[in-house]
């Protein structure tokens, strides 16, 4: 796309100033105390979107039940996602101040529509993070999010040709659903987006099948991941470190994983974690060299596999970051250009890390000439990997905790996204507790005490 036509695209989306173009409000109850708040007028704490890099937690309503299908659950766990980081940036059209954030969470199940059959109040359940429908042309294969009836969001349509699924906190852009970093949620059709968490899996393991486990897992076997590959991963957060362990599951006999900047330090804690991964530090790199050049130089060729973990945001050098400042694009193409041009020859990329938009000097010429496989791992159907995973977690095949650094409470998420927007050493995935949670699991971590403490 030239730069004009970015640009235009760009603008048009922005023109609509933030307004939700969604029927229903469904973000904030307070907006609409006598259609989305509980009739017992019940409050709760909530993390809301303040304004580009601003959250806070507030007092609102517990939300009420408004179709029959519907379920309110009490959080017992949510997280924070790096995808989370491009709602707080702004960097995700149709935000609205008072938004409620939070697409990954668990909990207990408070009350049920009458037509809810699968499960029943007090039950322990995880929440997908996208709301499918379960009766559509997607739902019936599994690939829920990508559901036909839970998003009507027009901008969306537009963009991409086709709406991806509702997804909870993430904005009226995919819904205008509230999310999980609260006390209390209101799931849509809740015998679909629910699953059962049996008494062997604490809340500190089951909550991560909302969204970092499947998309993980998705990235790597949508990618093609098979035995005796050479991968190599950007990106040594919390996606990933699993996508990283997961490849190793699927037959890899090497794995790369590649970073730099202030997330350096998540390389040692990655090989921490998994001994025998290698590492890549972009920002030393030695005079002259690349990270094209250093993996051609690890592996004849380059790895077979590249996966994207990171996103489309972090513009690496000038010509982008004044690019996406100037909304000649919205996200850099350096990552992706790295992956196609250090791949082997046939190649595959996976692309899992958030792209919201356009991007520019896309290197479409090594992709047709060397025939590498370019492929968008999409938001992760989660409901076609969950059940999987969780047996995986029972077998002792798949150890959450392995990424878990810190517990927290809702109270002081405000100050957990300024530390991890910094990505201050020590923190990789989060496990946020509210007043419903039950006490830490073995082998988690004690809560930590922030505070009013400065970065």
């Amino acid at each position: 796309m030239a730069l004009s036509q970015a640009a235009a695209m760009v603008e048009k989306i922005i023109g609509h100033g933030g307004e939700a173009t969604t029927e229903q409000n469904l973000s904030n109850p307070a907006k609409d105390p006598g259609k989305y708040a509980d009739p017992s007028g019940e409050k709760m704490k909530a993390l809301v979107w303040n304004g580009k890099n601003s959250v806070k937690v507030v007092e609102t309503f517990k939300p009420a039940k408004i179709e029959d299908t519907d379920v309110i659950v009490k959080v017992t766990g949510s997280t924070i996602c790096g995808s989370d980081l491009h709602l707080y940036h702004g960097a995700i059209v149709e935000m609205q101040k008072g938004d409620i954030l939070g697409h990954e969470f668990c909990g207990i199940v408070d009350s049920v529509g009458p037509r809810i059959s699968k499960v029943k109040a007090g039950d322990r359940v995880v929440c997908s993070f996208q709301i499918a429908c379960g009766e559509c042309m997607y739902c019936k294969k599994k690939l829920s999010s990508q559901c036909e009836k839970t998003n009507d969001n027009t901008i969306e349509n537009i963009m991409y040709g086709g709406r991806t699924a509702g997804m909870l906190g993430y904005s009226h852009f995919t819904g205008g659903y509230a999310g999980g970093q609260a006390e209390y949620v209101r799931v849509a059709y809740g015998d679909v987006n629910l699953l059962k968490l049996p008494d062997d899996v604490p809340d500190e393991k089951g909550l991560y099948l909302s969204d970092v486990l499947s998309t993980s897992w998705n990235c790597v076997v949508d990618t093609g991941v098979k035995e005796g590959d050479v991968v190599a991963v950007w990106g040594a957060g919390p996606i990933g470190q699993m996508a990283a362990e997961m490849s190793f599951m699927n037959g890899a006999k090497r794995v790369i994983i590649i970073d730099g900047g202030p997330a350096a330090w998540r390389l040692d804690f990655v090989k921490s974690k998994i001994p025998k991964v290698e590492t890549i530090d972009f920002t030393k790199l030695e005079k002259g060299e690349s990270v094209v050049s250093t993996l051609k130089k690890m592996e004849h060729g380059g790895p077979d596999v590249a996966l994207e973990c990171v996103a489309g945001e972090y513009a690496k050098g000038w010509a982008h970051y004044f690019e996406m400042m100037l909304g000649a694009e919205t996200d850099t193409s350096e990552i992706v250009n790295e992956m196609i041009m250090s791949v082997k020859s046939f190649g595959r990329c996976g692309i899992t890390g958030v792209y919201a938009g356009f991007t520019n000097h896309f290197n479409i010429g090594s992709l047709m000439e060397r025939g590498i496989r370019l492929i968008g791992n999409g938001q992760a159907p989660v409901h076609m990997y969950w059940e999987e995973l969780l047996k995986k977690i029972q077998d002792g095949s798949l150890e959450p905790l392995n990424m878990v650094t810190h517990r927290v409470r809702l109270e002081e998420m405000d100050e957990l996204y300024k530390r991890f927007n910094a990505r201050e050493k020590g923190i990789q995935k989060v496990f946020v507790s509210t007043k419903f949670s039950f006490p830490p699991s073995p082998g988690a971590p004690q809560l930590t005490e922030w505070g009013t403490a400065e970065l």
